[in-house]
């Protein structure tokens, strides 16, 4: 336990499709004005550096984020992907123009970053975070605490399995309006977590049916991964919930090993995700794709 660190990761192809699509729903959302109560199970550290160790080491920013900010000034791009570029690239406001970027903003600071825009600033949405691993904890206590953000962002040292369950309904609003997004992120570093991922958004939906729930998983030779996004349909057929699920795989690695693919499930999705994925991912895969071997694809799909 606690082996696992983001730093080596952030910025991968996994990040990307996890980013893009929780900006987009996130996008869809703030159209209304009713605040939102934002989780983040397994927050990480917040932000990580992308010109540090860990991320030298592994490579796999330089294969991912690197790529896709080679796409900033290309025409014609799908609208999430350069909304989400747009948000990284806000992070590296302090960087030279042409220079790669220093810095990749976890989900936490992309929430924030949303949430407190000026067009969205007023609405006084609340962000949610949890965070085990006592290195990262601490990290994203300290990024927290620069954002003095006040009672509107709070986080803990918290198993947030567990956590999400005193969270849900969220607090109603002035209209009487409750409105949630959970992001379930884990590094399933434990086999369990894949069960435990499958249960907690089972625990949600029956505590609050309405809630957005979007739950990252890797695609790799393992039983429970497998399993896992099969689950996540049979439990969304079982509520009547609408729901989305989101795949790309980049090819293999010319070395071969690592991550290669991974999804995004979405229960109760914006109805303009499918659609804005379609364009993006694509786009994205292109980019990623250059280089590695066979099994490119990406796909998205959906039901009632």
């Amino acid at each position: 336990m606690f082996s696992y660190r983001h730093a080596f990761h952030a910025g991968n192809h996994a990040d990307a499709l996890k980013h893009i699509t929780l900006i987009a729903t996130l996008r869809h959302l703030m159209r209304k004005d009713g605040p939102l109560t934002l989780i983040d199970t397994h927050a990480g550290a917040g932000i990580y550096r992308l010109d540090g160790e860990a991320a030298r080491t592994s490579g796999e920013a330089l294969e991912g984020i690197t790529r896709l900010q080679a796409l900033e000034a290309t025409d014609h791009l799908a609208n999430a992907l350069a909304d989400y570029l747009a948000v990284v690239a806000d992070f590296n406001r302090a960087s030279s123009a042409g220079r790669r970027w220093r810095v990749y903003p976890g989900s936490p600071l992309i929430m924030h970053a949303l949430m407190t825009e000026p067009a969205r600033a007023a609405v006084h949405d609340r962000l949610k975070l949890f965070e085990l691993h006592p290195t990262d904890a601490q990290a994203l206590a300290a990024h927290i605490a620069q954002l003095q953000a006040g009672r509107q962002v709070s986080m803990a040292r918290q198993d947030g399995f567990e956590a999400l369950k005193a969270l849900l309904p969220p607090p109603a609003a002035a209209g009487g309006s409750r409105r949630a997004l959970a992001l379930i992120d884990p590094s399933y570093e434990i086999k369990s977590d894949y069960a435990k991922a499958a249960a907690a958004v089972q625990d949600a939906l029956r505590r609050f049916a309405t809630g957005v729930y979007l739950v990252w998983y890797p695609i790799i030779a393992r039983p429970e991964a497998h399993a896992l996004p099969r689950r996540l349909k049979t439990l969304a057929r079982q509520t009547e919930r609408a729901w989305l699920n989101a795949t790309l795989h980049v090819g293999a690695a010319p070395e071969g090993g690592g991550l290669t693919a991974s999804g995004m499930f979405v229960f109760n999705p914006p109805h303009t995700l499918k659609a804005a994925l379609g364009e993006a991912l694509p786009q994205a895969l292109h980019a990623l794709a250059s280089g590695r071997g066979a099994g490119q694809a990406w796909a998205v799909e959906s039901g009632p």
